[in-house]
């Protein structure tokens, strides 16, 4: 296995980031001073003249014409980015299941609907027969992919988690989930991807055995968020951005095609979101395993410590995505999820939306199922893959699905692929490294 040598120890945390003061807003001349830059193509590629943290925040801030031009610039860098990959024209989405195998959680973020307590549940994990007949019913609706979505380490925090596993003569919740996914490839030849939270080098490199792909959104590098009162994440021990720094390049030196993002709306400034685009950058330039950034907004939810703050304000979202295609090396794909667009009851409103995020230089849809909600999102329904095809075909692209695991990776399996799933990718996988055609099974 190649480790590349520039990552920090896997055994200690990132060197802390300076806190950062909120910026003052910016003159359109500094805007359009900024969008010159980006224009010269030195904001991603030039080693000699690296993104700056003034940069970036100065773009988010881009509105109107500005704004306009920004997105042009994102399209552009996307139209590049496809054409290396070999998908000139293409915007992919993974046909896939949502298998919530615990919704405990050691964690209290502020706006999560996702975390539960034990009597709120029949039970505290799904068993592995419950996971295999979700998965089997993504496989008779022609899905590829099973994405496990838990909380982290539940069994620190309730003793319903441990005594759950001590049952099943498990120690720990990501036993449960590494038996589960071999389980899923061995008896329905579904790929697993993993979101089991923050998780060390062994622990990545065990679960690399049964998963081509994992992921951890690194949400903010706003250390006040989780460190003050109030904050999203107080309260929240694996949500400390250091840590989820650590966790993200140990990703690259496991050799895991890793998906990672930000949230954008929870309380963070411009500077600290660009600090986060700018950190994911540098992963992926270092470890060459970032294979998508998600830029998810926030939408506030009831029932939640934040049901009174202000949705993610969607110029500023919009902002944020093309900033991220421009700050991003090429041949990571960037990805906003299309059920978070528009509002709930106006269609309309939701096409809108997602065609301003294919403007803004999207090449990716993420995970749309034909069975199972966003158990993260439940509020808010995945979008009918005709009306998906519909929006993406207006902007001039064609849709087409996608493994868990990104094409580039796909073609260097033994790079990126541990042996014993060199196989079921490729069963899976066409000529480009998409995912091979499946018919729902009523269409057989």
């Amino acid at each position: 296995m190649v480790v590349p040598a520039d990552l920090p120890h896997p055994l200690s945390l990132p060197r802390p980031l300076a806190e950062l003061p909120a910026p003052a807003e910016p003159s359109r001349t500094d805007v359009r001073v900024a969008l010159g830059r980006a224009a010269d193509g030195t904001l991603a590629d030039d080693p000699e003249h690296p993104a700056t943290l003034a940069d970036a925040t100065t773009l988010l801030a881009a509105r109107g014409e500005e704004l306009d031009a920004l997105l042009g610039l994102a399209a552009a860098r996307r139209d590049e980015h496809l054409a290396g990959e070999g998908r000139p024209g293409v915007v992919t989405y993974s046909p896939k299941v949502f298998v919530p195998l615990t919704r405990l959680c050691r964690d209290r973020c502020h706006y999560c609907t996702f975390a539960t307590v034990p009597g709120r549940l029949p039970a505290a994990y799904l068993e592995r027969d419950e996971v295999l007949e979700i998965a089997r019913a993504g496989a008779e609706q022609g899905c590829t992919e099973v994405l496990f979505t838990l909380g982290d380490r539940p069994e620190e925090r309730w003793a319903a988690a441990r005594d759950w596993l001590g049952a099943r003569d498990l120690s720990t919740t990501l036993e449960h989930v590494e038996q589960s996914a071999r389980a899923v490839l061995d008896e329905t030849g579904l790929l697993p991807h993993l979101n089991p939270g923050v998780m060390d080098l062994v622990e990545l490199q065990r679960l690399r055995g049964v998963s081509p792909s994992m992921g951890m959104m690194l949400e903010t590098t706003a250390t006040r968020l989780w460190s003050q009162p109030g904050g999203a994440h107080f309260g929240s021990p694996d949500k400390e951005p250091a840590l989820r720094r650590r966790v993200i390049d140990d990703a690259g030196r496991a050799r895991v095609p890793f998906t990672s993002g930000i949230l954008v709306g929870i309380g963070e400034h411009r500077a600290e979101r660009a600090q986060s685009l700018l950190v994911l950058a540098e992963s992926a330039r270092r470890g060459g395993h970032l294979q998508e950034v998600i830029v998810q907004n926030f939408r506030a939810k009831p029932d939640t410590a934040m049901r009174g703050e202000p949705d993610a304000e969607f110029d500023a979202f919009v902002a944020a995505v093309a900033v991220a295609r421009l700050i991003m090396p090429l041949g990571v794909s960037v990805q906003a999820p299309p059920n978070l667009a528009g509002d709930l009851d106006d269609s309309q409103s939701a096409a809108d939306d997602q065609a301003l995020l294919l403007r803004a230089g999207i090449d990716d849809w993420g995970g749309v199922s034909p069975v199972t909600p966003d158990h993260v999102n439940p509020e808010r329904p995945w979008p009918g893959l005709d009306a998906l095809r519909a929006v993406t075909g207006a902007a001039g692209f064609t849709l087409s699905p996608r493994l868990t695991i990104y094409p580039r990776y796909v073609r260097e399996p033994n790079q990126w692929l541990h042996p014993d799933l060199v196989d079921p990718v490729i069963a899976l996988a066409d000529q480009q490294g998409l995912a091979r055609p499946r018919q729902p099974a009523a269409a057989r």
